[in-house]
C-alpha cells in the first residue's frame, strides 16, 4: 500500500546514517525516527517555485535520497512510511488538524503514523518541522517523553481526541490534534493538494525551511531566519539577498541549482 517495493532501502539508510540489519523492532524504529529527522530539513521550497508537490515513491527517492534536498509534511512522511512497510513494520495513516497553540478547528490537513513495535503503539511523525518529534512517542494518554531538550506529551480531549504538546518554557503547547480514524495514501494526496495550491495555505505564500536538533531548531521564513532554544529565546535576523543559497546549503542543508535560487530570490528578496 506505502510504495515499500518501489523504496530503494540500502539508498534511504545509508542517507540517514543507519548501520546494521533493520528489524520491526523499537531500536530501528527510533534510529530511523532520529536518521530521518536530522538528514532531511523541513522545506517547502517546490511550492514556492510553483511546481507540483510529487508523492509517489520513486519521486520522493530521487528528490530527497539522490539529492540533497528535503520535503514538507507528506513527502516527509510518506517517505519515512515506504521505508517502515519495507522494514516490515505494521502502522496505520492518521489525520491531524494543526493547532500551533490557537483553538480554532482547522481541517485535517496533516499526517502522522501509529505504529507498532515490540508489542506497543507508538505515534511518529517526521514531516512536523520545526517543532516535530526527534523520535516516536508511546502512544499512550498523559505519557510524556523528553527528547534532546525538548519535551513532548500526549494528552486525551473529548471525543476521541488526542493533541500532541510541547513543553514551552511558559507551559504546555498544543501542536496538534488527531483521532484514531484510519487514513489511506489516496486521502493524503487530496490534503497534499489543497496544502500546496491553496492561496490560504501558510506553505504557498513564502519559503519555510526548518531543522529541528536535539539542542536548538533553526527556521526560514519568508525572509526571517531564526534559531530558538529550549529555554525560550529566539535569536533573528534577516536573510539579506544574495546569502540565500548560503543560508539553505550551510544552516539547512539544502543545495538547489543556481537558477532556482535567483527566481528566489527574485520573488521574495526582491532581487532582479
Amino acid at each position: 500500500m506505502w510504495g515499500g517495493g518501489e523504496l530503494d532501502l540500502d539508498a534511504y539508510l545509508e542517507r540517514i546514517g543507519f548501520s546494521g540489519d533493520p528489524k520491526p523492532d523499537l531500536d530501528t524504529l527510533r534510529a530511523v525516527h532520529r536518521g530521518h529527522v536530522a538528514a532531511f530539513p523541513f522545506e517547502n521550497l517546490e511550492i514556492v517555485l510553483g511546481r507540483p508537490i510529487v508523492l509517489d515513491v520513486a519521486g520522493l527517492q530521487e528528490k530527497m535520497v539522490g539529492g540533497a534536498r528535503g520535503g514538507y509534511c507528506y513527502e516527509q512522511n510518506l517517505l519515512f512510511a515506504a521505508a517502515l512497510e519495507r522494514i516490515g513494520f505494521g502502522f496505520t495513516g492518521l489525520g491531524a488538524r494543526i493547532r500551533m497553540g490557537s483553538d480554532r478547528v482547522r481541517a485535517v490537513t496533516h499526517m502522522l503514523l501509529r505504529i507498532e513495535a515490540d508489542g506497543r503503539q507508538w505515534l511518529t511523525d517526521v514531516g512536523f518541522g520545526g517543532e516535530g518529534l526527534l523520535e516516536p512517542v508511546l502512544f499512550e494518554d498523559g505519557v510524556v517523553d523528553r527528547q534532546g531538550e525538548w519535551t513532548f506529551g500526549v494528552a486525551a480531549e473529548d471525543d476521541g481526541v488526542r493533541v500532541l504538546r510541547s513543553l514551552h518554557h511558559d507551559g504546555w503547547f498544543d501542536l496538534y490534534s488527531f483521532t484514531l480514524e484510519e487514513r489511506f495514501p489516496a486521502d493524503y494526496v487530496v490534503m497534499n493538494h489543497y496544502t500546496a495550491t491553496h492561496p490560504h495555505s501558510p506553505f504557498v505564500g513564502r519559503p519555510v525551511v526548518q531543522r529541528t536538533g536535539p539542542e536548538v531548531r533553526h527556521n526560514l521564513v519568508g525572509t526571517l531566519l531564526s534559531v530558538a532554544g529550549p529555554d525560550g529565546t529566539v535569536e533573528e535576523r534577516p536573510v539579506r539577498a544574495g546569502e540565500l543559497g548560503t543560508v539553505l546549503a550551510d544552516v539547512f542543508g539544502v543545495r538547489l541549482p543556481a537558477e532556482d535560487i535567483a527566481e528566489l530570490e527574485r520573488r521574495y528578496f526582491g532581487r532582479t
